[in-house]
Parts: C-alpha cells; structure tokens; sequence
C-alpha cells in the first residue's frame, strides 16, 4: 500500500515539473519580445515563478553573442529530473506489483 502511496506522489511531482517546463518554455518565448509590458499581473507573477529557477544556471553558461543559452541547462536538469522521477515512479509500481501475486 505505501508503495503505492509513493508511485502517487512521484506521479505528481512529474505532472508539476511538465506545467513548470511549460512555463518556462512560455516565458523563454516571450523573452524575445522586447516591447512587452511586464508589469502586467500575468506576466509578472509568470516572471517571479521561472526567473528564480532561470537565475541559477545564467551565471554557469556566458551568454553568446548576446544569446543567453542558460534555459537551454536549465530545461536539460528539469528533464533529467522527469526521467529519475519515472524510473522511480515504474521500480516503485513493479515493487508492489511484487507484493500482490
């Protein structure tokens, strides 16, 4: 049952990073209009819940020719995070799998 319990919570720590990655993804893209207004309540609380995130990997990869590559990293982690989640979500559904035949 705790398992079970488990392979839950993991399932929903992977739905919260694919919402997080797609926000990212949203305020990457929109990183590329200059002229938007960021004050607005929406793109601002979208810029306080990624920038935080964002910020971490800007100092590990220089920007080049002005092109900030640090989204890049900070996608590849998220991902990587995904992928240990899922294993772990699969080995705790086949553990108890295991208890009940």
């Amino acid at each position: 049952m705790s398992t079970e319990i488990l392979a839950k919570v993991l399932q929903i720590f992977y739905s919260t990073i694919s919402i997080y990655l797609l926000l990212l993804f949203v305020r990457v893209l929109l990183s590329w209009f200059p002229n938007l207004d960021w004050s607005n309540p929406l793109l601002s609380n979208l810029s306080s819940i990624t920038d935080p995130y964002l910020n971490a990997f800007r100092g590990l990869i220089p920007p080049l020719g002005g092109l900030d590559l640090s989204p890049l990293l900070a996608f590849l982690a998220l991902q990587l995070m995904q992928s240990l989640l899922s294993r772990a979500t699969m080995t705790a559904l086949n553990s108890s799998m295991v208890y009940y035949n």
